[in-house]
């Protein structure tokens, strides 16, 4: 991850400038179920696009079967997964997109620095098997669970394409008659076709904490028929294993189903060898070290039929600033987006609106004319006090469609009475503070400093017998529903009917997006980057990161 060049390919040829209204800007890789590229959501977040490959695409029953999966999918929401957050299993071709994660593969990172260190491990077991407990408590087996599809992100790992795997493994199996997946890391069940169930999943974890300790696969290489073959009729040979790992890696590797670790039971036996570690917090440093130099992402593609004049008063992007710091605003919207349905539904109302303001006014002014001959000279005419009448001016509240941007006003008005009144509405500026860190002993505040190291600030963080919470007495807060991209204006519709001061953290997810509001009529977006809950019961662990934004006196 140290180099650009290798996480970000430019597009070829035959790839794709766009999916489904996402521009793409670059191609990250590719794998069984096809290509995958780097593209943004409506408010500049970084995604991956997965396109499937076109002999999958062809299939009715796959398109079916991948249409029941993301459906599925969606509903998973953990620290330690990349959430699923957009797809179209009907769509020329098949897609899906998922937050993009900033790091490599466990696989690209034990091939570049070799066996990661004991702690490192049983922080990459705790935190997968956390993510499994979000995907199999959503009903999902992920099926393919390996190094290549853990992400390794500078504060934890990140399971991805969870959910999938079934729709892809169903059609290659009635396709060829013979299992399928990735060889090394099958569970015997998975390997001779037969039942598959979360602790299928919990024996792949074995097999990938050992790759990660090993520096290479447990069952070793070769053709898919030997490695099989070792896994259905052969015990595994630990004892190249570091000692400390091989109690609970051999719990997941039993050959039944039902005598492997669960996930809650892999959380509580690496948090108590982790010790003093897994009390203070220590696992983003280990993190930091092990995933390398985050790369710079690509700024979004912009839209190249964006090239129309701004008009003065346009409240759109500001263009001499980065996209990336406007998270309030959206570009073009996709299809089925149902934020973008409201805004064109009140985009509607209100022209609409304006048009019939606009012909009342003009039938009266007409009406009160007077009746000359030219209506030029009556209308310029001068009444008994010597001032102008105001029938020959503007109205006050001219559209500002009708501005050149100069200035003046384009109806050939003086500069004076172009001039936009003093009590205009004012669109607050965003404020961005990324990566804003809150747990139990810190803050956030509206104020400087932002991030507070005390429990002075405006939000809090909470952890009580129920979980964990944010907390405030200066402010109203509220989660977001559905998909990201929010701007100030969904805040202001949403924080009107809410009234509570403490917000539960269990439905909230990365990538979950949080409007608070104070009494000064601050308007604040927080996004949620990294939640970590899980072992809320012991103080001083769980914490949050998150993007964010700022709009003063907006409410």
């Amino acid at each position: 991850m140290n180099d650009a060049t290798e996480v970000f390919q430019p597009l070829q040829a035959d790839d794709p400038r766009t999916v489904a209204g996402y521009r793409l800007a670059a191609r990250l890789g590719a794998g069984g179920m096809g290509r995958v590229y780097l593209s943004h959501t409506q408010g500049g977040r970084p995604v991956a696009i997965k396109v499937v490959r076109p002999e999958l695409a062809d299939d009715p029953a796959f398109r079916r079967r991948f249409g029941r999966e993301i459906k599925a999918a969606q509903r998973v929401r953990g620290a330690y997964t990349a959430e699923l957050i957009d797809a179209d299993a009907d769509g020329v071709p098949p897609w899906l997109a998922t937050l993009y994660v900033p790091g490599p593969s466990l696989a690209e990172a034990v091939a570049r620095r070799g066996p990661l260190p004991v702690p490192a491990v049983l922080w990459l077991m705790a935190g997968v098997a956390e993510a499994l407990q979000a995907i199999h408590g959503a009903g999902i087996v992920h099926r393919d669970l390996k190094p290549s599809n853990v992400l390794l992100a500078t504060d934890g790992p990140r399971v991805i394409d969870f959910g999938i795997s079934l729709a892809a493994d169903a059609t290659w199996h009635t396709a060829t008659g013979s299992a399928v997946g990735t060889p090394q890391f099958m569970a015997p069940e998975q390997a001779t076709a037969g039942e598959v169930t979360p602790a299928t999943d919990m024996f792949a974890l074995g097999q990938t904490a050992a790759f990660a300790a090993l520096g290479e696969p447990l069952y070793g290489d070769g053709p898919s028929a030997t490695i099989l073959y070792r896994i259905v009729h052969s015990e595994p040979e630990l004892s190249l294993l570091p000692e400390q790992l091989r109690p609970l890696i051999a719990r997941c590797l039993a050959a039944a189903p039902e005598q492997r670790a669960t996930p809650a039971e892999v959380i509580e036996w690496c948090r108590q060898r982790l010790g003093r570690d897994a009390d203070a917090g220590g696992g983003p440093a280990v993190w930091r070290e092990v995933a390398g130099t985050e790369v710079t992402v690509p700024a979004p593609v912009p839209d190249p039929t964006r090239t129309h004049t701004v008009p003065a008063g346009h409240t759109g992007p500001d263009r001499t600033r980065p996209l990336l710091a406007q998270p309030h605003l959206q570009t073009r919207p996709t299809a089925g987006d149902p934020s973008a349905r409201r805004r064109r539904t009140a985009l509607t109302v209100a022209a609409v609106v304006v048009g019939l303001a606009l012909l009342t006014g003009l039938t009266l002014w007409l009406r009160n004319l007077p009746s000359t001959p030219d209506h030029r000279d009556a209308a310029a005419s001068s009444t008994p006090g010597g001032q102008t009448s105001g029938a020959a001016r503007p109205p006050a509240s001219a559209s500002p469609a009708d501005d050149d941007g100069s200035g003046s006003g384009g109806g050939g008005g003086t500069a004076k009475e172009s001039d936009p009144s003093p009590t205009a509405a004012r669109t607050p500026q965003a404020e961005p503070y990324p990566q804003q860190w809150i747990d139990e002993k810190t803050s956030l505040s509206f104020k400087e400093p932002i991030s507070r190291k005390d429990r002075k600030g405006d939000i809090l963080f909470d952890c009580k017998k129920v979980g964990c919470e944010l907390q405030s007495d200066t402010s109203v807060i509220i989660l977001l529903p559905g998909k990201p991209g929010a701007t100030l204006d969904d805040c202001r519709f949403m924080l009107t009917a809410a009234h509570s001061h403490n917000l539960p953290l269990a439905a909230a997810a990365n990538g979950s997006e949080i409007c608070v509001k104070n009494r000064s009529g601050d308007i604040a977006l927080l996004v949620i980057q990294t939640k970590s809950t899980a072992l809320w019961d012991k103080p001083g662990i769980s914490f949050m990161t998150a993007d964010m934004t700022i709009w003063r006196k907006a409410a």
